[in-house]
């Protein structure tokens, strides 16, 4: 069992969050490693959906997404509905044709804002790649490639804004540290101790502490 096998049987013994979902956001500057994170705690968990949230987010709405989110994807997780919503296409610049969300135990939302103030009330726990912002965008610009330079330009801005009007690190419940083959899994500022947690942070893995 490797460590996003111990990360996956930690967060499906977390009490649902929203409905009959364990909603676990994945956040992080832009280019840090949130998406290849949640994609590989998704097949860890046996193929757990993922919400993209550039998926939501627009050229003119880069963190003007909440609404959407609420209507398209919380509202119904919450009844135990499939949600369905219209992913944005980044290169035609609208919306496509819809998808679906399942309500699954455990369903990832993953992006830059992913544990926001709106969002934080619906979420089992949240993780939060430790990259810092300068070497994170640095990664995200060479993955890029330079024709995609001026919108960097723009979101360093935006993001720098975002993350100082409504940071998400402080409330992390696990700080995630890419190491050469895996991940380390820190205790993060919003994590609490007590005789009642579920999951700590042992040897730099997420663990179960406490199984009824």
């Amino acid at each position: 069992m490797d460590d996003l096998d111990r990360a996956a049987r930690a967060l499906l013994r977390l009490p649902p969050s929203l409905g009959p979902v364990r909603l676990v956001a994945v956040d992080g500057h832009a280019g840090s490693g949130k998406s290849t994170l949640a994609r590989r705690l998704a097949a860890a968990l046996g193929g757990a959906p993922v919400l993209r949230l550039d998926d939501l987010a627009t050229h003119e709405e880069l963190f003007a997404w909440t609404g959407r989110l609420r209507e398209q994807v919380l509202e119904p997780l919450e009844r135990g509905r499939a949600a369905r919503y219209r992913p944005y296409d980044w290169t035609l610049r609208g919306f496509g044709p819809g998808r679906e969300l399942p309500p699954a135990p455990v369903v990832l939302v993953e992006g830059v804002g992913a544990g926001r103030r709106a969002l934080r009330p619906h979420l089992a726990w949240l993780l939060w790649m430790e990259r810092p912002a300068g070497a994170s965008w640095a990664r995200g610009r060479h993955r890029d490639g330079p024709e995609q330079a001026e919108f960097w330009d723009g979101w360093e801005v935006a993001e720098t804004r975002h993350f100082a009007e409504d940071p998400s690190r402080p409330f992390a419940d696990t700080l995630v540290r890419e190491r050469e083959k895996g991940y380390d899994w820190l205790p993060g500022p919003g994590v609490t101790a007590g005789a009642d947690q579920i999951i700590t942070h042992r040897d730099g893995v997420l663990a179960v502490d406490r199984v009824p």
